[in-house]
């Protein structure tokens, strides 16, 4: 009678066993490179650029579903932590205790690298009696010593805040003049209808001279010029654009990375390679950041000429 019980037990465990590995190979199967569904996370400040990225690779592998949400680079990265997403795409890599974090919980790091760089742009009013900036002037504007109010795309931990906050200020806070819209759409709307701000926004949301919603903006905005910190001659100033990031004129240039926490060769490897290879970069370049795995990376060396 005793072994009769443990013979059953022993069966159902192995049963509630296969079931379980089946149900583990089928989910396997469901995400490939090329088939499935998986959640990720990125930057708000990269949104148009990423849609594109995520049109293309719709219609070329109809297969997969890529589930994104747009938020704060630093919600991002709990998002990572929490495992609600197998993917962020955001404006720099992991560090070493994030690094050292995930090694001991997953028993593996993520694999992380650059796919572009982009640029955080300074825009004002078309109106604006001033669109010419040092290095100088806007740290005096971002610590509150100048006292124009400057909008950013958040009042989060945004890859845009934390990029000025470490390159500009050097890690001290920002002044009371600096206000967070509700998004980078919002900072266009608030710079297109006053003359007396500044703003800060990715590159992506106002370079692209082809998209018809950005050529309206341009109309009420415009670039703002910022002092080229590389350039042998003084007195040099660029807007954001391929070329002065890729020669390094443009100083508030950054990269735009991946970090992939995936351990199997699943759907996020193939949007990674997708964005990684021809047709993501062309996506990358078509959007005016400048494409790190093609020839095109940033480079570091100073110039003689702006033009």
């Amino acid at each position: 009678m005793t072994r009769n019980i443990f013979n059953t037990i022993g069966l159902f465990i192995l049963v509630l066993f296969m079931g379980c590995a089946d149900q583990q190979d089928k989910a396997v199967a469901t995400d490939s490179p090329t088939k499935g569904t998986i959640r990720i996370s990125v930057d708000e400040s990269f949104k148009p650029v990423i849609e594109e990225q995520l049109r293309v690779h719709k219609s070329s592998f109809p297969e997969t579903e890529i589930i994104v949400s747009y938020k704060p680079e630093s919600d991002c990265f709990r998002d990572l932590q929490n495992d609600s997403t197998r993917m962020v795409i955001v404006a720099r890599g992991l560090t070493k205790t994030e690094a050292s974090f995930f090694e001991n919980q997953l028993s593996y790091s993520p694999l992380y690298g650059v796919l572009a760089y982009d640029a955080v742009a300074v825009i004002v009013n078309n109106q604006s009696p001033d669109s010419v900036f040092t290095l100088s002037k806007l740290k005096s504007i971002l610590s509150g010593k100048d006292k124009i109010t400057a909008v950013m795309d958040g009042n989060k931990a945004t890859s845009t805040v934390r990029y000025l906050k470490d390159s500009i200020l050097k890690g001290a806070d920002f002044g009371a003049n600096v206000v967070a819209a509700n998004n980078s759409q919002h900072v266009l709307d608030i710079v297109s209808g006053r003359k007396d701000v500044v703003g800060f926004i990715g590159i992506s949301w106002i370079a692209d001279s082809y998209d018809p919603v950005q050529l309206a903006y341009l109309k009420k905005i415009r670039l703002g010029l910022v002092e080229c910190v590389k350039c042998e001659e003084k007195d040099i100033f660029a807007k954001p654009s391929q070329a002065t990031i890729s020669y390094g004129q443009y100083p508030l240039a950054r990269p735009l990375y991946y970090v992939l926490k995936e351990n199997a060769t699943g759907l996020g490897t193939g949007f990674m390679n997708f964005m990684s290879m021809e047709r993501g970069q062309l996506i990358f370049r078509r959007a005016f950041l400048v494409p790190a795995k093609m020839g095109f990376g940033k480079r570091s060396g100073s110039i003689k000429d702006a033009d």
